[in-house]
């Protein structure tokens, strides 16, 4: 169902649209967490180590087709905002042309070029095959993951949450059935897990095309709207090409981070790559408020209500400090039982340990990374991504030098602090670029609002009176 966040109270429709986005967040974060439970329940560290040591790899070009999408569909928001629904159909047109162009392309590079990638990052040799064998197979399947990622962002464009959080629910079923036939069932061994993965994603794909031509009118799609307008296209690439950029620069951060732990061996990397899932996991109500102001503020934008837009943004700040405390807590006191699950019996419990002291110290700074989310989204459903864009350099220059510099003085616990002190920087850097952004535009309004009624003044007096 279509819903316009134009109207309404805006705290309502926010925690309204968060919700499926945060249940079907959580359902993908679950079968990301069941994938590594599998994998490392059944198949040893080794393999656990194998999938943790190239996830780095696969997510900065995962990542900047995800920015690049969900920057086209702002234009989409935005249009359905503005009540121009011919502009939404051709924002769709333009939108799948432009990511089928650059999925292909991460597709095709990460095949090529991925052994030297996997060099670069520093994977043992002990774990290079099955790590060379899990990417291959996710680098064939992006195509897919990224259209599954665009059909859920067109649906959400026109304020429906809740379908996206049924197909997720459909595909993490789907998922972890799969990944338990291939692995314990067909002995596929790391390979099964991305096998599986791509099969429900692709299945999903389709089942959303068909659901999307029955059930949604307003993206039924004529002859017409593929019509190509190249000034229309640069206008969807002026705000999706900073935010794949963004992403870009925020996923080379973590495969800095990811290359230095490489280098402890397969059990520092077992226990952060269970420590990260824990971490994913426990930010996504935060997260999931992140993306839902991106929908609100384009709509919002396209419809000319900055007023209601600084409205949404103040009490969606207030939500997400309260979860970021809750969530921060809840992980310190729970976080060793659910890195626990990870872990086969009878292995090291320095592992667990290890993983734990990750999640002591960045829990710590959750109120910055709740920030982020707010005000990134924020200022990117406006069609203001060179703050972001900014933000995400500041994050990589101080993520990386943490990681770097910290881990060569304290050892693998310097890469602990390369998350939260990049959330500071960044958390700084969008909050400061959203309040200037909002006074400019006051200011310009009320001063475009005084011109307007001085001109008119002047017209009243020069009219001679009947």
């Amino acid at each position: 169902m279509v819903q316009d966040m134009t109207v309404g109270s805006p705290l309502r429709l926010i925690l309204k649209f968060t919700l499926p986005i945060f249940i079907g967040n959580l359902f993908q974060q679950l079968y990301n967490l069941s994938d590594i439970v599998i994998v490392g329940r059944l198949l040893g560290i080794d393999a656990l180590a194998a999938v943790g040591s190239t996830a780095p790899v696969y997510f900065v070009f995962l990542l900047v087709a995800f920015g690049f999408t969900g920057g086209l569909t702002v234009i989409t928001a935005q249009r359905f905002g503005a009540k121009d629904y011919r502009g939404l159909r051709s924002s769709v047109c333009h939108s799948l042309i432009a990511s089928a162009v650059l999925s292909s392309l991460i597709a095709v590079s990460l095949m090529v070029f991925l052994h030297p990638l996997l060099r670069v990052m520093n994977v043992p040799e002990k774990i290079m095959p099955e790590a060379y064998t899990f990417m291959f197979i996710l680098s064939a399947g992006i195509v897919m993951i990224v259209f599954f990622n665009l059909l859920s962002g067109f649906i959400r464009a026109v304020g429906d949450s809740k379908t996206p959080l049924y197909f997720l629910m459909f595909t993490s079923i789907i998922n972890v059935g799969l990944n338990l036939f291939f692995i314990y069932v067909l002995k596929m061994g790391v390979a099964g897990s991305a096998t599986g993965t791509v099969t429900a994603i692709s299945t999903s794909v389709v089942c959303c095309l068909f659901y999307i031509r029955r059930k949604y009118p307003i993206l039924r799609l004529t002859r017409a709207d593929w019509k190509y307008n190249p000034e229309f296209m640069k206008k969807h690439l002026y705000i999706a090409v900073p935010m794949a950029l963004q992403f870009a620069v925020l996923s080379l951060g973590l495969l800095i981070v990811q290359a230095v732990c490489n280098s402890f061996g397969p059990e520092i990397i077992a226990a952060l790559t269970a420590a990260l899932r824990v971490e994913q996991l426990a930010t996504q109500p935060v997260f999931a408020i992140g993306i839902a102001m991106a929908t609100y503020s384009a709509q919002n934008w396209g419809a000319g209500k900055l007023r209601r837009i600084r409205d949404g943004v103040r009490k969606a700040a207030l939500v997400s400090l309260g979860f970021s405390a809750i969530i921060a807590l809840s992980v310190r006191f729970g976080g060793e039982q659910i890195i626990g699950m990870f872990i086969p019996s009878g292995s090291s419990r320095h592992i667990v340990e290890v993983g734990c002291e990750y999640l002591n110290i960045s829990t710590l700074f959750y109120f910055f990374l709740a920030m982020i989310f707010v005000f990134r989204n924020t200022l990117q459903g406006m069609g203001r991504s060179m703050i972001p864009l900014a933000a995400g350099f500041v994050e990589l220059i101080m993520r990386s030098f943490a990681a770097i510099w910290l881990a060569a003085e304290i050892g693998y616990r310097g890469i602990f602090y390369a998350g939260p002190i990049a959330w500071l920087g960044a958390g700084l850097v969008v909050t400061i670029g959203y309040w200037v952004t909002i006074r400019r535009l006051n200011y310009g309004r009320r001063h475009s609002v005084l011109k307007s009624s001085l001109v008119h003044q002047q017209i009243s007096v020069s009219t001679p009176a009947e």
